[in-house]
């Protein structure tokens, strides 16, 4: 009885122990883990300092009346509505997601079924590949939402590529060479237009706020 008492014992024991040593070597959730660089997290706190949510939703204005010149009012407002919302938490603000937009597909009335010459698919024109690469299929890319998602991933990817430089970044997601130069200038223009909304937007509203405060 007592060879059996202390079987128990040791028992007991060895299971106590194992216990704790499972308890010690577990993981915290997965969402607590961070996965970003101190380049990324760098990069981020760069381009979001100062940038208030006000100012966001002023481009998005901008954004839908440069979209309505080439579309129709209905998918300006679907496609601006997403380069606010696909840009939330990210480095870039919706501008930057409307340039590539305007830049790739603006000639093209901003087709979901727009295709280049070389395979580019979407609004934002990725490249089969590169789609894939963010999680999406070639014929995901006709889906505004997945095009819109992928086009920021490959920004971000090629913004790391540039070392934090947003304009080196545009341009490198073209590709390089002359043709890049020329895609880097075309952002330049789209970017002009869609501050000179922005600017008649803030004088329109300063008007109104003004007749408001004489009645």
């Amino acid at each position: 009885m007592r060879k059996k008492l202390i079987y128990l014992s040791c028992l007991l024991l060895l299971s106590a122990c194992e216990n704790a040593t499972v308890k010690k070597t577990e993981l915290p959730p997965a969402a607590t883990l961070s996965t970003e660089t101190p380049l990324e997290r760098e990069i981020k706190g760069l381009l979001e300092k100062g940038i208030s949510m006000g100012e966001r939703k002023r481009q998005v204005a901008a954004i839908e009346t440069a979209f309505a010149r080439r579309t129709t009012l209905k998918r300006s407002r679907k496609l601006a509505a997403l380069c606010f919302t696909k840009t939330l938490g990210t480095p870039f603000m919706p501008f930057d997601l409307a340039e590539i937009a305007l830049a790739e597909t603006g000639g093209n009335q901003l087709s979901a079924a727009s295709v280049s010459n070389k395979g580019a698919l979407g609004v934002w024109q990725l490249m089969p590949r590169r789609a894939k690469s963010h999680g999406y299929s070639p014929a995901d890319m006709e889906n505004d939402e997945k095009c819109a998602d992928a086009a920021v991933r490959e920004l971000y990817t090629k913004l790391k590529m540039a070392q934090g430089n947003l304009e080196r970044a545009k341009k490198l997601y073209c590709g390089q060479g002359p043709q890049a130069d020329a895609y880097l200038k075309k952002i330049h223009m789209v970017r002009e237009e869609m501050r000179g909304d922005l600017g008649r937007q803030t004088e329109l509203l300063a008007m109104d706020e003004s007749a408001a405060r004489t009645r």
